[in-house]
């Protein structure tokens, strides 16, 4: 069960943003599947300090908000991969913003 999902209280429209791609995983997991690392086995490797638990809460928290989507193919083993929705594309330019902002900030720190 996911905390922040609905809590809003002045519906503010950042904190509905941060509610759907805010955490410690949610921006690398979008960033990779941008990335085409786009099976669960390869974000796995990709993001070691996540369990699997926690990568598939994850996926489905983002499946179930329409940033990503999951196609499954039927083929023995079965296999699925996960693509950005196009409604997931349209936070591409804050995804932008934060990146610029977030290297220049470690350039000046560190």
């Amino acid at each position: 069960m996911r905390k922040n999902k609905n809590f809003n209280p002045n519906n503010c429209p950042v904190t509905h943003c941060i509610n759907l791609i805010g955490g410690k995983w949610k921006p690398v997991v979008i960033h990779l599947v941008r990335k085409d690392c786009n099976r669960f086995s390869l974000l796995q490797r990709a993001i070691p300090d996540i369990s699997k638990q926690m990568l598939t809460q994850q996926l489905r928290e983002l499946e179930e908000d329409g940033l990503i989507e999951r196609k499954i193919y039927a083929e023995i083993p079965p296999k699925v991969e996960y693509s950005i929705s196009a409604y997931g594309k349209t936070l591409f330019p804050v995804i932008d913003a934060m990146s610029v902002w977030g290297l220049n900030d470690l350039n000046i720190s560190g």
